[in-house]
């Protein structure tokens, strides 16, 4: 026996009490510092069981339940491959985000794509003969799956520039999910400027789950990041939107920060909760913007891009979402350690539900059956690899491609976190996030490491759940 190497401990101050976490069984015990005492030994002195009396037989019995001791590392490894191949083979949710657009009335100050004026002209939209077959792809996975859950996830550019699209795939998919038994809630991912009760009236029958807000910063900051394309600013009008709404469906807040709006965020929360709409946020989190220099493209992946002469069509999601110089398609990527952490806890000052920064993954590109769907119905596996056509694993028209058998066995083969050595954070961060790994290291077959982040988090944690214990 030995100590599994997923065990984290946090000393609690002002008290001889430690916090231990196993990332792995996600078992949390605040324990005596002799049972840590215990924990060590177990480690480090041949035959320690022959040695130790019966409460100290009870407290290992415990310890080894919960996980926290292992009969040896190489039964702990194979549980972890065997937990990862669980992961990307689970059959029970069949997760799709769809891309309805690419297009964009904002004109965000850290896209990449910036403010073109024919852009809108250009973007790929999905038309209604897409989304049909899109329709009966996803009835044929739930029939070939046996799924239980159906998650659909509305996404672009922004989503409510193709409402009626989006509505007729909302209504269609969830007949097929009642016909089958199949359980559906559907989220949409909207910069909220065209978020209206109508819009919530028309999703509302068919599963709507929640919808996700974009606010980086206070009302100047905001306005200054995510104008119109007119130069205008939206805070006032999205703000009135989730007044709205905000008793009708689940509203989270997401936002965007730099070096040089990071401080403009606790006057937002501030005035997020003077707002009567404020217990009924669900969550509210923010994640940083990368920005590199030269801005350019990374690696591999292609961002939204400016429309040439030859109108070639812009590729790639929402670039509040993907790429270099934007922020991440998922609340886990591109880590700014020390800000993330302030604004963590300036989030938890407020009352306000957000991420503990520990339970990170894995993420979905890890799961064989989460799709991103792009507007002209390529397949891929995360939102923040749809810039770059190589990265298509598939079609929805079926379509045999060797591209695309290349591009779905170099994801298929995605295990960054085996580069990761014996870190405890390994299940709960899977070696981090594929496209920041893609961005910042030219691969993603790298792990994209923020464990200083992690082990802030680690504290903050503790803290909590000890203090409610």
């Amino acid at each position: 026996m030995q100590p599994s190497m997923f065990n984290t401990r946090v000393p609690l101050a002002g008290r001889d009490d430690v916090f231990l976490m196993n990332t792995f069984t996600d078992s949390q015990l605040v324990v005596s510092q002799d049972v840590v005492d215990l924990l060590d030994r177990v480690g480090t002195t041949p035959d320690v069981i022959d040695r130790l009396d019966e409460p100290e037989r009870s407290a290992l019995r415990d310890l080894r339940e919960h996980g926290f001791i292992v009969e040896d590392r190489e039964t702990e490894w194979k549980a972890l491959n065997r937990f990862f191949c669980d992961v990307r083979e689970d059959t029970s949710e069949l997760r799709v985000t769809a891309l309805m657009t690419l297009q964009c009335n904002f004109a965000c100050d850290y896209c990449i794509q910036g403010d073109h004026g024919d852009y809108n002209a250009h973007a790929d939209k999905m038309s209604m003969e897409t989304a049909h077959r899109l329709c009966d792809w996803v009835e044929m996975k739930l029939d070939a799956l046996g799924s239980s859950q159906f998650a659909l996830t509305f996404f672009g550019g922004e989503p409510l520039l193709n409402q009626p699209v989006m509505f007729a795939m909302a209504e269609r998919l969830w007949r097929a999910t009642r016909e089958r038994g199949v359980g559906m809630r559907i989220n949409v991912i909207t910069n909220g400027l065209l978020l209206t009760p109508a819009v919530v009236n028309r999703l509302e029958p068919f599963g709507l789950n929640g919808v996700k807000i974009t606010l980086d910063g206070d009302q100047q900051t905001h306005d200054r990041m995510r104008p119109l394309r007119g130069g205008q600013g939206t805070f006032d009008r999205i703000i009135e939107n989730i007044r709205q709404v905000a008793d009708r469906c689940n509203v989270s807040i997401g936002g965007n920060f730099d070096e040089d709006t990071v401080d403009s965020y606790p006057a937002l929360l501030d005035f997020l909760g003077d707002q009567a709409f404020a217990d009924s946020l669900v969550k509210v989190s923010f994640k940083p913007v990368i920005r590199e220099k030269p801005a350019a493209a990374p690696p591999g992946l292609i961002p939204l891009t400016a429309v040439g002469a030859d109108d070639k069509p812009l590729g790639g999601t929402c670039m509040t979402s993907a790429g270099s110089g934007t922020g991440s398609a998922c609340d886990s990527c591109n880590l700014l350690d020390t800000k993330m952490s302030y604004l963590r806890e300036e989030t938890k000052k407020r009352g306000f539900a957000t991420i503990d920064g520990l339970h990170m993954g894995p993420c979905d590109i890890h799961r064989r059956h989460a799709y991103t769907v792009g507007p002209d119905g390529s397949l891929y596996a995360c939102p923040g690899f749809t810039g770059e056509v190589t990265s298509a694993t598939g079609h929805i028209g079926g379509q045999l491609e060797e591209r695309y058998r290349r591009s779905a066995a170099d994801f298929e083969a995605l295990a960054a976190w085996r580069s990761c050595g014996d870190c405890a954070f390994i299940p709960v961060c899977a070696g981090g996030c594929s496209v920041a790994s893609q961005s910042e290291l030219g691969d993603m077959h790298q792990p994209a490491c923020h464990k200083e982040s992690m082990e802030s988090a680690l504290v903050s944690f503790a803290m909590d759940a000890s203090s409610a214990a």
